[in-house]
């Protein structure tokens, strides 16, 4: 089992702009980027609503279509008080314009003078009843005269320490990198530790999943303001991987289309179990920490209302119910207090075998 994330390490992770490493020129993507990866971010979302409302079988995704007066604009698709979801949100957006945000200057300052153009799908989805984890995924596609990159990733954020739904998760995460490069899972797995990491509380959002940035074909597998990490020291490790714009859009595709075979099964095996009065405040008590994490930390959130996003549509993520209380001690010996002292800190979960 691997340790907890040192403060001081979290820290560098995510609250420093640190410029990108020196690269060389990147190779330019196909003439129909923009419209390849636009189309399958659009057909994932139709996957997922579609996987979703199945498997409630008591609501429907509304949607809104929504454009942006500088360039641009998207579906939001919004679940509430379903059979399963108290409140999903499935978005698609593309966006585009002159004006980059200073999130991606701060960056990638050489995109400056170029139009940029940036696509994606996303979705939160808070489950009623407290034994299904929250789930959150994105992936996104950005692209400014010579700079290109792919992004995004996929969390679980459990409320009760289920140590086969969390197995079960990163083994299908796993199997999904593993097609691509054996060290992506490793690499990746790392990096959300780190990022969905509330340095403010001293502990993860919860079990982790895959994230990743600024994808491209220079072959780092971990770069942007996690230098100092321990994702990035692994990747220093394995070097540069060979790949090019075909090769990491295959990559997405194949993480986007295991996100229902990565959920699913754990809702099936979770949503008829009865919970208590005191299990749904518990819920609602950790649903706070999402809040404060999307709040304060989330580059996709600071992202849409840099660029002017639909504010209803960038914060569809956050839960329709939520509490506070002072001084939360979990009882020793509790379901709760496992959660602490094992859920929250950085766990081997693919390799998991019921002993």
């Amino acid at each position: 089992m691997t340790a907890a994330i040192p403060k001081s390490q979290a820290s560098k992770a995510e609250g420093e702009n640190q410029p990108l490493p020196p690269k060389s020129k990147l190779s330019l993507p196909p003439k129909d980027s923009r419209e390849r990866v636009k189309a399958f971010m659009m057909g994932l979302q139709d996957q997922i609503c579609q996987g979703i409302e199945t498997i409630d079988g008591g609501a429907t995704f509304r949607q809104d279509a929504w454009s942006r007066e500088e360039g641009g604009g998207g579906r939001s698709r919004v679940m509430q008080d379903g059979k399963v979801l108290e409140k999903g949100g499935v978005n698609f957006s593309e966006v585009w314009g002159n004006s980059l945000p200073p999130s991606i200057l701060n960056q990638c300052p050489e995109a400056a003078g170029h139009d940029f153009f940036a696509t994606g799908t996303s979705l939160v989805l808070h489950p009623e009843n407290p034994f299904i984890p929250t789930v959150h995924l994105n992936y996104r596609y950005f692209e400014a005269g010579p700079v290109w990159w792919f992004g995004g990733g996929i969390d679980l954020t459990p409320y009760y320490p289920f140590a086969e739904d969390a197995a079960h998760f990163h083994k299908t995460l796993k199997a999904a990198c593993d097609k691509h490069h054996p060290e992506y899972y490793n690499t990746f797995k790392q990096w959300c530790d780190e990022y969905f990491y509330l340095k403010h509380r001293d502990e993860t959002r919860g079990v982790g999943g895959i994230f990743f940035d600024y994808q491209n074909d220079q072959g780092i597998l971990c770069k942007g303001p996690m230098l100092e990490s321990k994702a990035a020291a692994y990747s220093d490790q394995v070097g540069k991987v060979e790949r090019n714009w075909e090769d990491v859009f295959a990559f997405i595709q194949t993480c986007g289309n295991s996100f229902l075979d990565c959920y699913l099964p754990i809702v099936e095996r979770r949503k008829n179990t009865e919970y208590t009065e005191a299990q749904r405040n518990f819920q609602l008590y950790r649903r706070g920490r999402y809040v404060e994490f999307n709040l304060v930390y989330d580059r996709g959130t600071i992202f849409g209302l840099q660029t002017n996003g639909r504010t209803e549509s960038i914060l569809m993520s956050l839960p329709p119910l939520v509490r506070w209380e002072y001084d939360f001690k979990p009882e020793p010996g509790s379901p709760e207090a496992e959660l602490y002292d094992t859920f929250l800190k950085p766990q081997d979960w693919a390799n998991w075998s019921k002993g």
